[in-house]
């Protein structure tokens, strides 16, 4: 196993908060078996993308996504996210991590977004 994706939100302390995310990192398991998924959180929960990125790397990972799972480029996406990568990068430098934009930012999902609004 060398490819691995981390799915990356805010986190809330409800526990229904990750739901979504957690049926996301589902959906890939299922199309992708092979490829490893976590989920990882800035704050209120875990694990933290640090957490997440050891654990795969001592799985194996040697290429690890980073997708954001925000709706567009806030300040966590902007300021926190990049020092985040930087000190995961610093921890695991045999590994490539690669940060993938906003989630919300793809065409395709503001395409599904809008035909969904319109049902």
């Amino acid at each position: 196993m060398t490819q691995a994706v981390i799915l990356f939100g805010h986190g809330s302390r409800d526990p229904l908060w990750r739901l979504p995310m957690e049926a996301v990192a589902a959906r890939l398991r299922a199309m992708q078996p092979k490829v490893p998924v976590l989920c990882a959180y800035l704050e209120l929960d875990t694990p933290t993308l640090p957490e997440a990125a050891t654990q795969l790397v001592a799985q194996g990972a040697r290429d690890v996504r980073i997708v954001p799972m925000f709706l567009g480029t806030g300040r966590h996406a902007r300021e926190d996210l990049p020092r985040l990568l930087s000190q995961v990068q610093a921890e695991h430098p045999q590994v490539t991590f690669s940060l993938q934009k906003s989630i919300g930012e793809d065409a395709r999902v503001i395409d599904l977004i809008a035909r969904i609004a319109l049902e």
